[in-house]
């Protein structure tokens, strides 16, 4: 399933490819019998269309299966925490910023 779903990602970019030349052809043309662009033909939008449809299709299909985000759920435990917690130290991005701002609230 997941290489199918690849191969619909591609379909779909070369798509959206055709779709961007066709319509820089049809404002080639436009130009040389001097009409006003008023937007993309038809059948350009109905290709815009379906490469939407595609690329949705394979962004959710090809990353994999969804894992659960319920707190009490085993599947998303990745590492148990040991009994003695004391001396536990959080590295995060937080600690780039200053832990006393000196405003006050009223």
């Amino acid at each position: 399933m997941t290489a199918m779903s690849f191969a619909v990602g591609i379909l779909a970019i070369a798509m959206l490819l055709h779709a961007a030349y066709s319509t820089i052809q049809y404002r080639a043309l436009l130009k040389i019998t001097e009409d006003e662009f008023t937007g993309p033909p038809y059948e350009v939008m109905v290709e815009l269309m379906l490469v939407l449809i595609l690329s949705l299709f394979a962004g959710l299909t090809v990353p994999g299966n969804f894992k659960s985000i319920l707190p009490d759920s085993d599947e998303n435990r990745v590492v148990s925490l040991p009994s003695n917690m004391n001396f536990m130290i959080f590295n995060h991005r937080g600690k780039a910023f200053p832990t006393e701002t000196g405003l006050k609230l009223n």
